[in-house]
């Protein structure tokens, strides 16, 4: 009964045995798990990081090229604009010279007028003309600032929608990688998922081999003691059976010899 019970002992040790380096080896298995998925956290942040840095030199090279190309525009305009202004003004010039020299052919032409009344005369045509050139130059200025203005305010419209969509653009790629990184996070953790559900059934699977393998062997060991004990008995029996086949009276253990004896004793 002491080595009944020694086994069912050493059976119970190797049980806590295995489920300790079973219970160790699930632990591992998910600090390994855990590591992985810190992992990829990591790279998932490192990634959007990267890609937050080539978002932001791409949108100030971006804004740099438009603000150049604002600045060429608007140079061509003045450059222009000052181009048609100098023309006007040449034109004006010459239109007052011709102005004048057909003032002065008309004077010369009325030699009666006091020499007095020709130079009020001339000098009231030039204020006209000048006044008159100013006004031409300030509504040609006005013109010129207004297309100018309208163009810079074109020129930052279209540049806002450049941004705008540069932004959308770069919004929609961090997105999809987002969406990317997701998914990927997504499989993993069905991946992992699927392996510690391996892992719980091959370990399940080798308890309970273990177990069975354990039982078989303890009511292999109770067939045996049963056997060992029954067999036992059966000796003590046989040898109590024949001790008192052997203490019993010499007459009593063979019954056919006294009859004999009997039977003789009367014919004599």
């Amino acid at each position: 009964m002491s080595g009944y019970k020694r086994m069912r002992r050493q059976h119970q040790k190797q049980l806590i045995a295995l489920e300790n380096r079973l219970k160790a080896e699930m632990d591992e298995h998910r600090l390994r798990l855990q590591k992985e998925l810190e992992t990829h956290a990591n790279n998932t942040y490192i990634e959007l990081e990267r890609l937050a840095k080539r978002h932001s030199a791409q949108t100030d090279k971006e804004m740099k090229s438009v603000a150049a190309e604002e600045r060429r525009i608007q140079q061509q305009i003045v450059a222009q604009q000052k181009k048609e202004l100098t023309t006007f003004l040449e034109n004006q010039k010459k239109e007052y010279r011709l102005c004048k020299d057909k003032i002065k052919e008309e004077m010369s032409e009325d030699p009666g007028t006091p020499k007095e009344e020709k130079q009020e005369r001339l000098s009231r045509h030039k204020e006209t003309i000048q006044r008159s050139q100013a006004e031409e130059e300030a509504h040609l200025l006005a013109q010129q600032r207004l297309v100018y203005d309208r163009s810079c305010r074109a020129l930052k419209r279209r540049s806002l929608v450049r941004k705008q969509e540069f932004e959308q653009e770069q919004l929609r790629e961090e997105l999809n990688k987002k969406r990317t990184q997701k998914e990927m996070e997504h499989a993993l953790m069905i991946r992992q998922d699927e392996s510690t559900q391996d892992m719980e059934r091959r370990q399940l699977q080798m308890l309970q081999k273990l177990r069975i393998e354990l039982m078989r062997l303890q009511h292999q060991t109770e067939l045996e003691n049963q056997e060992e004990y029954n067999g036992r008995r059966q000796r003590e029996l046989h040898r109590k059976h024949t001790l008192e086949q052997r203490q019993q009276p010499r007459n009593l253990k063979v019954p056919g010899t006294f009859s004999f004896k009997l039977c003789g004793y009367l014919v004599s």
